[in-house]
């Protein structure tokens, strides 16, 4: 239970900077910023939000080792599809830079997928705001690309904002089911201790 809260707070920070982020980016194109600007927003923006969490992330810190910790029982060959699934996508926007929006949709989708089948093979746990995280980044998928040819296509900055919020969207669903479970965990379990009672 510590660990699903730890990563559902974890994503859902995710979620955050990567919004704010996207929509700081798009504010400062339309109003012709330097490049260099632009990895400022991005790190700022992941800097304060993680910043401002210090306090809870120093809690929910051991339970995030923990459950990446069991990574290392994997078997060689599964730590090598996992290395793939997450970095393949990324290493191929040096190659199809146009169509980075798609990968890292897709590196996040399959990374996450990987994990969680992974982990529920090798630990036996049922990750699922992993899994949601996965499935949803894949779903955006055509979302993106329909945006990006049909309905933005003589806008390509604001496809290429919204295909960001998708990421964003991805994690914050993530999140959101894993801190409503153990909310509604704990509620069980208490409803249960005081039926006992």
């Amino acid at each position: 239970m510590e660990a699903q809260r730890a990563f559902g707070f974890l994503f859902i920070c995710v979620s955050i900077a990567v919004g704010s982020a996207s929509i700081i980016s798009e504010i400062a194109y339309l109003n012709g910023a330097a490049l260099y600007f632009y990895a400022a927003i991005w790190v700022g923006s992941f800097g304060l939000v993680f910043g401002a969490a210090t306090p809870i992330f120093r809690k929910v810190a051991p339970a995030i080792r923990g459950r990446m910790k069991a990574s290392t029982k994997w078997s060689t060959g599964s730590k090598a599809l996992n290395g793939v699934c997450w970095a393949g996508p990324f290493v191929a926007i040096a190659a199809f830079p146009a169509l980075y929006q798609y990968l890292i949709l897709l590196g996040i989708g399959l990374g996450n997928l990987s994990t969680y089948s992974l982990i529920r093979r090798y630990s036996g746990n049922d990750n699922l705001e992993q899994l949601i995280v996965g499935s949803v980044s894949l779903a955006c998928l055509p979302v993106a690309l329909a945006m990006d040819t049909s309905i933005f296509a003589t806008n390509p900055d604001i496809a290429v904002m919204l295909s960001r919020i998708l990421i964003a969207v991805s994690y914050a669903a993530g999140g959101a089911y894993a801190l409503i479970e153990v909310k509604r965990r704990r509620q069980s379990s208490q409803t249960g201790v005081e039926g006992l009672e």
